[in-house]
């Protein structure tokens, strides 16, 4: 995921930036002891005999792009999957190949299942400085509901655990709106979030995804009226304890904003390693390309070892193009878009439509707009 690319693979498309430019390095780790049934992502229940060979193989293509000129990061994100399969001394291992600045934000995704005080402690001493545990529902039914394996009681004690070891952040990531989760179950998830203080929640409606064991059970869909509810039940929730929305589905205490999701957002640069991460290039035009490595923890190996290129396929995007999205991703955000940036006919269509309101020269979502945010998204496609 940075802005260098091999010029026997893609030509053209190194664009030098400052050298205090945020650049993201993503480390995907495939493995699982369950799969989640609305999970799509690139990640499987019987390959952990892999494990140890495709550590080996994210550091040896690490440590080739650093060779090749990669920019120093200044997050790192490690997802999944479950990272907190690895052992500390693996993850050290990945972490410890990757060039970052002095204060970089470090991230690993955590099951409250899989962790221990030996393995923050590791983390800490590799440089770690934030966790975000799936928690997804403080509620047991709710959990076994989305084919979660954790107890309730485990977050809690990851909780106790970060703290104990001085990580100076984390996040707890939460699912509404799963079939048979009541206003109650989620308030009483709230509530249970709210006693641990977390400096940041994410929280995401649940979304169908073909292929997964969700998309083929149409009982168990999403309410869209009943995840609109949710969503601004947990705004309110947040905001009592001091965690104010700064993205759609992201809530912070000043300062603990998510340095790598924000990376994102800004379409910045970013590295992905390991099978089916993706990168993003800028390019001198305005333009940038996107790709992504070889799905399998197999092939993406086997090319790793064999020296070819991990790349699977990639998309080039036109200036206009870069924009639109740009436009997209900063509407999802607190700070919203300049007031230039909608044209007279967009602004007057969305404002009537109790979408957006404008203050400040500013053009931000209302609540309302926050809810139908890819309603708004797909209008600005067709302007």
């Amino acid at each position: 995921m940075d802005f260098f690319l091999d010029s026997s693979s893609v030509p053209n498309v190194h664009v030098p930036v400052a050298a205090d430019a945020p650049f993201g390095v993503y480390v995907h780790v495939p493995f699982c002891t369950k799969r989640c049934d609305y999970c799509a992502f690139a990640t499987w229940t019987d390959k952990s005999h892999l494990t140890k060979r495709y550590v080996d193989s994210v550091c040896l293509d690490i440590r080739r792009r650093v060779d090749a000129g990669m920019a120093t990061a200044s997050s790192i994100f490690v997802g999944g999957g479950t990272p907190s399969l690895l052992s500390g001394v693996q993850m050290g291992r990945i972490l410890d190949e990757i060039p970052r600045i002095a204060n970089a934000e470090v991230t690993i995704e955590c099951n409250p299942d899989t962790v221990s005080e030996d393995l923050f402690q590791a983390y800490v001493d590799h440089g770690v400085t934030r966790i975000s545990f799936g928690v997804q529902s403080m509620v047991s039914t709710v959990l076994a509901s989305l084919g979660r394996t954790h107890s309730p009681d485990n977050v809690e004690r990851g909780v106790e655990l970060v703290l104990a070891a001085g990580i100076s952040t984390f996040n707890l990531d939460l699912i509404y709106g799963a079939a048979g989760e009541t206003m109650d179950d989620w308030v009483a998830t709230l509530a249970a979030v709210a006693a641990l203080a977390p400096p940041h929640v994410s929280a995401y409606a649940l979304t169908v995804e073909a292929g997964t064991p969700l998309a083929a059970d149409a009982h168990r869909y999403p309410d869209d009226d009943d995840q609109a509810d949710k969503y601004e039940l947990a705004t309110e929730i947040l905001a009592s304890i001091g965690l104010m929305s700064y993205e759609i589905s992201n809530w912070a205490k000043p300062g603990h904003e998510c340095r790598h999701n924000q990376l994102y957002w800004s379409q910045d640069d970013y590295r992905g390693f390991g099978c089916a991460a993706h990168s993003h290039a800028r390019r001198s035009d305005g333009g940038s390309r996107r790709w992504w490595n070889l799905r399998t923890p197999e092939r993406y190996i086997d090319a790793v070892t064999s020296n070819e290129p991990t790349e699977a396929s990639g998309e080039d995007l036109v200036p206009s193009a870069v924009c639109l999205e740009g436009l997209q991703l900063a509407l999802r955000m607190s700070d919203g878009v300049a007031i230039s940036a909608l044209s007279s006919a967009d602004r007057a269509e969305f404002m009537e439509a109790g979408l957006i309101e404008v203050s400040s020269d500013r053009i931000r979502l209302t609540s309302r707009g926050r809810m139908m945010a890819n309603t708004v998204s797909i209008r600005l496609q067709v302007s």
